[in-house]
């Protein structure tokens, strides 16, 4: 019995103790920079459009991520590989009111799906802007991206809203999650 408290101890120190990094990517707009601020701040923070990318550093349930929130202008997005090496999670942020541009962000993640620096990474697909008239459910924009023909990757889609915070701890949990498996 003692041993096998010990080996879950070791396990759980693992990633307790190491650092994981987080790519937080979607359109311009979407709330990016909004959600790193929330989890690091618990607070809405007002921005600005990013032009290349903040990091920061998010402890949650004594867990280390390494937050990189990039830019998501159409100029910036051939620039997102460049932060691709080491990534353990995606997160990719939609603005749930934006059906026009559903089908680019779609493509942008066929794109990072494609990339071999991003073999390893489970993808958390935050949708955001729940809060507003019009806005495509979790289900409908799941549905829209063809998220069940992912197999290679871990995923999930939450439903959120960046500036009251609901649904991103949600989203934090199923890393959590994602992490002792």
């Amino acid at each position: 019995m003692i041993v096998s408290f010990y080996l879950l101890t070791v396990v759980d120190c693992w990633f307790l103790f190491s650092e994981h990094k987080v790519i937080i990517v979607g359109l311009d707009n979407a709330g990016k920079t909004t959600i790193l601020y929330q989890f690091l701040m618990n607070e809405v923070v007002h921005t600005s459009p990013t032009i290349g990318s903040n990091v920061e550093e998010v402890i949650w349930k004594n867990i280390h991520f390494i937050m990189w929130d990039i830019g998501g202008q159409d100029s910036l997005r051939t620039a997102w590989n460049t932060y691709y090496a080491n990534t353990e999670f995606i997160i990719l942020v939609i603005d749930s009111t934006d059906r026009e541009r559903l089908s680019i962000t779609k493509q942008e993640l066929c794109n990072m799906l494609a990339c071999e620096d991003l073999k390893k990474a489970a993808v958390l697909v935050f949708a955001n802007k729940q809060d507003l008239k019009g806005a495509m459910s979790a289900a409908e924009i799941s549905q829209q991206l063809n998220l069940t023909s992912i197999k290679d990757h871990g995923w999930h889609i939450q439903a959120c809203c960046a500036l009251t915070g609901e649904g991103l701890y949600q989203g934090l949990e199923w890393i959590t999650n994602h992490l002792r498996r």
